[in-house]
């Protein structure tokens, strides 16, 4: 029987009490999911949530390297991916062989890996980062010479905050925030004169050369909602800027880009996070007890660092 976006909330908050299941959105996910969630952030936000969180389950609603990540600091856990087919083209782009092989090339390197890389090659990687801390994790590193992967964005980010250090870079990264140019912010601006440009490392050198300010989405957010400007260019997943829209209805917002929408965080649905519950949809996270040990070294590096 159809049901309205309200009903299908009412039995999702319903069924999660019943069950003791925390729902887990990531920023980017639609408004009508991020409602029903216990937690909404970004992804490494969304991983120390569920660590400290006392529910025998988690449901997340985002990709998969988030569901992983989960499991990781939660192993004991139950951890349920809304949607099977939401991945990540930045986490799946590097295999365990291509960086097993470029470890080789350079033995003398630490490898700093983004968050966003699945559970198999963090298991081969010395320390994560996550968009927030990079900076911070990698000045910290006790090594001069540094092999980040995947993103080469947020690694020329990070290395140009770091002019002391040796940064060896793959070509990687997010396509979506990787496809805006400084000609969609430069006609932004223009067309909207006085807005502060706000984006995210991932974006190209150029662009963020070009930002009045630099962070993760949740550095992002907090920047616009504690910002005394009355409006700002959002240059990263294009729901941002609609939460900010709810958030600070006396403030304006505007995507930089039209292409900032990522499919893969689209496809979860309101109905999938209901069939998950029911049992009729989703997918339960299982990984090995090797790669939940050797995957939570470098997140544990990245904690000790002080990530």
């Amino acid at each position: 029987m159809p049901q309205t976006i309200a009903q299908m909330q009412e039995e999702i908050l319903r069924i999660k009490r019943e069950q003791d299941v925390c729902v887990l959105a990531h920023s980017y996910q639609a408004r009508e999911i991020v409602e029903i969630a216990d937690f909404a952030g970004d992804s490494y936000a969304l991983s120390v949530h569920a660590a400290k969180a006392p529910n025998r389950a988690f449901l997340m609603c985002g990709v998969r390297f988030m569901a992983e990540t989960v499991k990781i600091l939660s192993p004991e856990k139950r951890v349920i991916l809304a949607n099977p087919a939401a991945g990540c083209p930045m986490a799946e782009q590097m295999d365990k062989e291509l960086i097993l092989a470029v470890k080789a090339q350079y033995p003398d390197y630490t490898v700093v890996a983004y968050i966003n890389t699945t559970a198999e090659l963090k298991t081969i990687c010395d320390v994560c980062v996550t968009s927030s801390s990079a900076v911070q994790i990698v000045r910290a590193i006790d090594n001069n010479k540094i092999l980040f992967i995947p993103d080469c964005n947020l690694g020329d980010y990070v290395a140009r905050q770091i002019p002391g250090k040796t940064v060896k870079l793959l070509q990687g990264g997010c396509p979506i925030h990787a496809a805006v140019n400084l000609g969609e912010l430069e006609a932004m601006r223009l067309a909207h004169p006085g807005a502060a440009v706000l984006v995210h490392p991932e974006c190209t050198p150029d662009v963020v050369a070009a930002a009045d300010y630099v962070g993760s989405t949740s550095g992002i957010m907090e920047r616009a909602k504690s910002g005394g400007e009355g409006e700002y260019i959002i240059g990263t997943e294009m729901s941002i800027a609609e939460h900010l829209q709810y958030i600070c209805p006396n403030k304006r917002f505007y995507p930089l880009s039209k292409k900032l929408l990522c499919p893969n965080m689209k496809l979860t649905t309101l109905p999938d996070v209901l069939n998950a519950l029911t049992g009729g949809g989703g997918e339960e996270i299982c990984l090995s007890g090797e790669t939940l040990r050797d995957a939570r070294r470098c997140i544990d590096a990245m904690i000790a660092l002080g990530g």
